[in-house]
């Protein structure tokens, strides 16, 4: 137990979290936090579950620090045997459908634009997600973020994509803005819009109107004073909690977040 007290510690302070912030978000007090960082008191399933999504995470991440993330989509009846070292990111078919349909409507909206490429596209799609669970503390695509020195990546695209082109959905080009290297998407149909909501769509909207005329350079500096960004550590997952903690520039639950 002190083994997985110390990873829990671990993720909070990679977060930045104090342990009031992480007690309140687990349900339990200060002390008790305290008691489970130093392995003098046990965690049930259901805590370390909660940890979990918490830090938007698998179970499997507090046992294992050296397992790296792999993507699975996750057939209709079907489950993946994860070998002992993976860190394993299930993607239901449920939610694949939804990040079709978004990244459909977000390229049938903006992805025309010059502007518009591989790096674009991931900084939207991490605003339309932590935007929209700020704002009603649901998922919308509910992708997994990953930081690097661009910005939030988020790591089930690439299986998302190619699934897409060999459906004959998207196309993939190889481009230049500007003289450098790009890498667009073209849509082939229309979203579903029976997949989307009219809150899922207005919060689209919302972050494409705010943001899709930006270069990669600028939206990507812009995602870096994010605090969800700034309190991950470098190649860790970008925990969705840490949205209520965002400064008043860039919190959507204080009306449309502005761009300095």
């Amino acid at each position: 137990m002190a083994a997985l007290g110390s990873r829990i510690k671990q993720f909070r302070k990679s977060r930045d979290l104090s342990q009031q912030a992480l007690a309140k978000l687990l349900g339990v007090s200060r002390p008790t936090l305290s008691l489970i960082e130093t392995g003098e008191r046990k965690l049930s399933a259901d805590e370390v579950k909660r940890l979990a999504d918490i830090f938007n995470v698998s179970v499997d991440a507090f046992f294992d620090e050296s397992k790296s993330p792999q993507v699975f989509i996750r057939e209709a009846g079907a489950e993946y045997k994860k070998a002992a070292s993976e860190l394993r990111i299930d993607v239901p078919r449920k939610n694949l459908a939804k990040f079709r349909e978004v990244l459909l409507y977000v390229l049938n909206k903006v992805g025309a634009k010059p502007n518009v490429g591989e790096t674009v596209l991931y900084k939207l799609l991490y605003f339309i997600d932590f935007d929209y669970y700020e704002r009603y503390e649901e998922q919308l695509v509910g992708a997994t973020y990953r930081k690097n020195r661009y910005g939030p990546t988020p790591l089930e695209f690439g299986k998302v994509a190619a699934r897409m082109t060999e459906a004959g959905e998207l196309r993939k080009l190889p481009n230049n803005f500007f003289s450098y290297p790009q890498t667009k998407y073209l849509p082939l149909r229309p979203p579903d819009l029976s997949l989307l909501s009219g809150r899922e769509i207005e919060a689209i909207e919302r972050v494409l109107d705010r943001l899709s005329d930006m270069t990669a350079a600028r939206i990507s500096e812009y995602s870096h004073n994010d605090v969800p960004w700034l309190s991950t550590e470098e190649g860790g997952i970008i925990p969705y909690e840490s949205v209520f903690y965002r400064t008043p520039a860039y919190a959507a639950r204080s009306g449309d977040a502005g761009v300095s």
